[in-house]
């Protein structure tokens, strides 16, 4: 493992009912990028994305964050912020009271440092909206928000141009281009070849759960 690498994957495999969703799949994500991994649904990236957050155990193989081997359970230790699939929240809670309640799991952060976070996507912590009421658009920013509150090294993101407008995708992009140059290091799943293109500096793609780069 190379030091430079902030996500290391070894021979990791994956079967539901034995049914193969991963296949003995490697790859190392270079630190301060952002990387994408493109592939249909089905194909096996939501799941990979999900082993890397510690949030599945794979069935055989491993997983290296900056060097430390990950195991169910990890992502409320490591320094990660992820969307992985479609944020679930409180729907009789505003934006801010959600977060605020996600954030006394750990005890990292206060009341400051979560505005911060909403304000840096676009939300404002004082609307007392409740988060039932909220469009898709506006559930993904809270996401955002919560994956970058903590200040997180590195974020894991599937698909968080979901339900953005044309204004919010063109926001996201230049948020996370932002976070690239702080040093951050990014791994996305998207669909949209655009975004894949404008964002990332290594692509990867997922087919019937075997990953090769293609860029």
């Amino acid at each position: 493992m190379q030091v430079n690498n902030s996500i290391t994957i070894e021979h990791i495999s994956k079967c539901f009912r034995k049914i193969p969703v991963l296949s003995d799949v490697s790859a190392e994500f270079e630190s301060g990028k952002i990387h994408g991994i493109i592939g249909h649904n089905g194909s096996g990236k939501t799941v990979l994305m999900k082993i890397i957050c510690g949030l599945m155990d794979a069935d055989s193989g491993e997983v290296f964050i900056n060097g430390e081997r990950q195991k169910n359970g990890s992502a409320y230790k490591s320094n990660i912020g992820a969307i992985i699939e479609t944020p679930g929240f409180l729907p009789t809670q505003s934006g801010f009271k959600n977060l605020q309640y996600l954030a006394s799991i750990r005890c990292k952060i206060g009341d400051e440092e979560i505005k911060s976070a909403m304000k840096k996507v676009n939300l404002n912590p004082d609307e007392k909206k409740h988060v039932g009421k909220y469009s898709l658009g506006m559930r993904q920013r809270l996401g955002l928000a919560q994956a970058i509150m903590e200040n997180p090294e590195l974020l894991i993101l599937d698909e968080p141009m979901n339900g953005l407008d044309k204004d919010g995708v063109c926001d996201m992009r230049k948020y996370l281009l932002n976070l690239k140059s702080q040093g951050k290091t990014i791994l996305i799943a998207s669909h949209s070849a655009e975004d894949i293109d404008v964002l990332c500096d290594t692509v990867c793609e997922m087919d019937k759960g075997n990953l090769k780069k293609v860029r």
